[in-house]
């Protein structure tokens, strides 16, 4: 059997073997190195976790995690340090920033206890077990073929209100079912619709349909709002809030039923003609959500600037915000802050009740994450959908 291959990158003996001892008691092959620079000339990309102290002599950790970040590096990092928190947190930025797979972090001391249960609930298949697959985006002429052959499908992933638990909305998340690789994920085919101009004729299709299903919902009794990914390219059509109009008109819904969900890199884009269009479309009676808040490097100054009705606190903060005091303030300061704004708050990546529990205490509106409900095809967010009114 294949064990997972773990190293400890730290310059204390004692408690690189710590480590060690630790990562074998849970299933790892264990390797260690006390200088940095050392580990930089012998490494064979092989290994499936590191585990790396940020304060090291001759060689830091900042250091080692620049050298991962330039051979593209994807495996599994835990970091581990004395320093305070926020020294530690930065670090954590920097890796994931620099596309690193970070995994986790612990401050020095740890126990026993906090070690075994990250080590265990990393999710692992040895590399030197695993099959090397590389699947590549399908080409643009097959996605042309998706459009106009209607192999674009929607799935559902519910927002729940923290007062109460009722479902008020869910995001529409685009799906392509592929005739010969099967589902696929956006990740795999929006790139590739940006760069060959395709993104807007994407994203008429994704709200045609998301209408559609909010227009069979009404019909069986379900008021639900629908939120939808707006890319950058549809918020250049000034025309955006007349096309919108009349796609609601025709399905005989309200504006009030779409959320529009606008990452700031997409607002920045043509910031005097998106702010046109945004505000045409509030006075119209739409719904408009900044998304991933908090990860853009003016998100108060567009707050400001833009006509948003609801706040999307960006997934990464709800993750940490169980070990990282500066992740919960954060989500703390974004419901005050959003609250004060008269907008809704929405959290997004709750994977656990503890964070559900967390983010109701606080005063947040609306959640959503796997803990609630994965993204499913319509016919099955219907049936989730009546159930989950049912019970609640």
């Amino acid at each position: 059997m294949n064990q997972p291959r773990l190293i400890v990158i730290d310059d204390e003996p004692d408690l690189a073997g710590f480590v060690c001892e630790v990562a074998g008691q849970t299933g790892y092959a264990v390797e260690q190195y006390h200088n940095a620079g050392l580990f930089i000339e012998q490494y064979d990309k092989r290994a499936d976790v590191i585990v790396l102290d940020l304060m090291m002599p001759g060689m830091d950790g900042v250091e080692v995690i620049r050298f991962l970040a330039g051979i593209d590096c994807d495996t599994q990092l835990i970091l581990i340090s004395g320093f305070d928190s926020g020294v530690l947190h930065s670090a954590q930025k920097l890796a994931t920033e620099q596309g690193l797979n970070f995994a986790g972090s612990l401050n020095k001391p740890f126990r026993y206890d906090d070690l075994h249960k990250l080590l265990s609930e990393l999710s692992i298949m040895a590399k030197s077990a695993a099959r090397q697959i590389a699947f590549e985006a399908p080409p643009v002429d097959e996605l042309r073929d998706a459009l106009k052959n209607n192999e674009l499908l929607l799935h559902y992933q519910p927002k729940v209100g923290l007062n109460g638990y009722s479902v008020t909305a869910v995001e529409a998340l685009v799906r392509w079912q592929h005739p010969v690789h099967g589902l696929l994920g956006p990740d795999l085919f929006i790139p590739v619709a940006e760069k060959h101009g395709l993104i807007d004729d994407l994203t008429w299709i994704v709200l045609e349909q998301a209408m559609a299903q909010c227009q069979s919902w009404g019909e069986q009794g379900l008021t639900v709002q629908i939120a939808v990914n707006m890319s950058s390219n549809t918020l250049k059509e000034l025309d955006l809030p007349e096309r919108m109009g009349d796609l609601v008109q025709r399905y005989g819904q309200e504006p009030s039923q779409l959320i529009f969900e606008v990452t700031e890199t997409a607002l920045m884009q043509e910031l005097t003609k998106s702010l046109d269009i945004l505000t045409r479309l509030r006075m119209r009676g739409f719904h408009l959500s900044i998304d991933d808040f908090g990860t853009g490097y003016s998100s108060l100054v567009q707050l400001h600037r833009a006509p948003f009705s609801e706040i999307k606190i960006d997934r990464s903060f709800v993750m940490d915000m169980d070990r990282d005091k500066e992740s919960y303030a954060i989500i703390e300061t974004v419901i005050v802050l959003g609250h004060k704004l008269g907008m809704k708050v929405v959290a997004e990546g709750v994977e656990t009740q503890a964070n559900l529990e967390q983010l109701a205490a606080m005063g947040c509106d609306l959640a959503q994450g796997y803990h609630i409900a994965r993204p499913q095809p319509g016919v099955a967010t219907t049936v989730w959908l009546v159930e989950y009114n049912t019970v609640g």
